[in-house]
């Protein structure tokens, strides 16, 4: 603001009073010295700066005359003093500053001269575009912490005047006044009863501009759940469908809900109005245990007591279970010499039912073995018969071999084979890759 030093500042001027006709005129005002005062702006605005400059009108002063300024509004003066400058800076007027202006100069000789007054209207702005901020920001604020409303304006100037109301029938909060664009209103701790609509309103002597109506919602964390388990009949039984519910006394919606057992997950549901929320679970004889159950709202989760479920296993299904516990035990442990039992059992049959030959295989070549036997009338031949039988795993090939006997009769007769009883062992021989490692021998049957 202004300076609103006395007039007495401006040393040997006194504020000039208009004397009568018949005295003789006043030093201060020669009669062909005539002084200018301006302002730039002529119209200044609230807040911006102007300027005024004393001009000379007349030339009758000596060149070497220095004359010093003086400058007034409504008879005080605006600087301590005297000064060379006829211009004089006001960095910063407000609508107080109006009024009426002159400015007057000296010389050396005691000279004084007064320019005509002027009137400065200084321009207010008015307050324009008001808006309502809270912190923290979008209006989500925990119960117990402190909750802010930022009334703040685009443009506006002078002294203006905040208010701060609640709900839809305006009941004020708060009044103050200063010379800033934005102002605060604080509740310190914040409680249920806060949760509402609030708006505000600038006025700087121009009229009111109000907000719009922000929404502030006081947030409750949830508390412990308690759960409760709550079975068909007096007991938890196999086969049976428990409900799981989960409740939070209090805590702002929406509420999600988490089902435990042993701290393993069951499942989750969402309560978007606040309350509890359920969980169906059907019991097997492993559902035995401790269960409990989580809520959240955001704001951190609350975790119940634990609750313990014993669930009854029937006598008929306990004699099936450890009916298929045994046959599950006797399975594992017999399983591969079941299956070993009947791929051999497969094998034998299928080697019996296949012909003396196997056109797909070429037999080696047999050797013959002669047997003598000492009371025989005709010396009998025994003779081997190869054949090779199917692949039964990997790159491993069997051999059968048959031994018979030919009886040789007299050169007179012609020969004959008699196929007799054919030798009731047969050999089976193993071969890897082309080459015989190892010899198996078994019985045939």
């Amino acid at each position: 603001m202004v300076s609103r030093a006395a007039g007495a500042a401006c040393l040997g001027s006194q504020l000039y009073r208009p004397l009568p006709n018949s005295l003789l005129a006043p030093p201060c005002e020669p009669a062909r010295e005539v002084l200018l005062l301006t302002a730039r702006p002529s119209r200044p605005k609230e807040g911006s700066s102007m300027t005024l400059t004393c001009e000379v009108q007349a030339a009758s002063w000596k060149p070497d005359a220095q004359p010093q300024f003086c400058f007034f509004r409504d008879s005080q003066a605006l600087w301590q003093g005297w000064s060379s400058s006829p211009e004089l800076q006001l960095p910063t007027v407000w609508r107080e500053d109006s009024g009426s202006y002159w400015c007057e100069a000296k010389t050396s000789e005691l000279r004084v001269a007064r320019s005509p007054r002027i009137q400065i209207q200084v321009q207010g702005v008015p307050v324009w575009n008001v808006s309502l901020e809270t912190q923290p920001p979008g209006g989500q604020v925990q119960k117990g912490e402190k909750l802010v409303l930022v009334c703040l304006a685009t443009q506006g100037t002078g002294d203006i005047t905040f208010s701060w109301y609640k709900g839809a029938l305006g009941l004020n909060l708060e009044t103050k006044t200063q010379r800033s664009l934005a102002a605060k209103f604080e509740i310190p701790a914040v409680t249920d009863s806060d949760t509402e609509k609030y708006y505000c309103a600038a006025d700087n002597g121009y009229g009111p501009s109000i907000s719009e109506l922000v929404s502030v919602t006081v947030r409750i964390p949830a508390s412990h759940p308690v759960l409760t388990v709550r079975v068909p009949g007096t007991r938890a039984v196999v086969g049976d469908v428990v409900e799981l519910r989960c409740e939070a006394q209090s805590g702002s919606p929406p509420i999600q809900y988490r089902f435990y057992h042993e701290d393993v997950t069951l499942g989750s549901s969402s309560a978007p109005s606040g309350g509890g929320a359920s969980f169906n679970l059907s019991l097997t004889p492993e559902r035995s245990g401790n269960y409990s159950c989580e809520a959240n709202n955001g704001l951190g989760p609350q975790r119940s007591e634990a609750v313990p479920l014993s669930v009854t296993v029937p006598t008929e299904d306990r004699k099936e279970l450890l009916a298929s516990g045994i046959l599950e035990g006797l399975l594992g442990t017999l399983g591969p010499t079941i299956i070993a039992l009947l791929v051999c059992c497969w094998l034998k049959k299928r080697i019996g039912r296949r012909p003396a030959r196997d056109p797909c295989r070429s037999p080696p070549s047999p050797m013959a073995q002669v047997s003598n036997y000492v009371n025989s009338a005709a010396p009998l031949q025994e003779q081997s018969v190869y054949e090779n039988v199917n692949v039964v795993s990997g790159e491993e090939v069997y051999s059968l071999v048959y031994h018979t006997q030919q009886e040789r009769q007299a050169a007179v007769e012609p020969q004959r084979t008699h196929t007799t009883d054919q030798d009731a062992s047969a050999i089976y021989f193993r071969l890897k890759k082309a080459s015989v490692a190892d010899v198996d021998y078994e019985d045939a049957m």
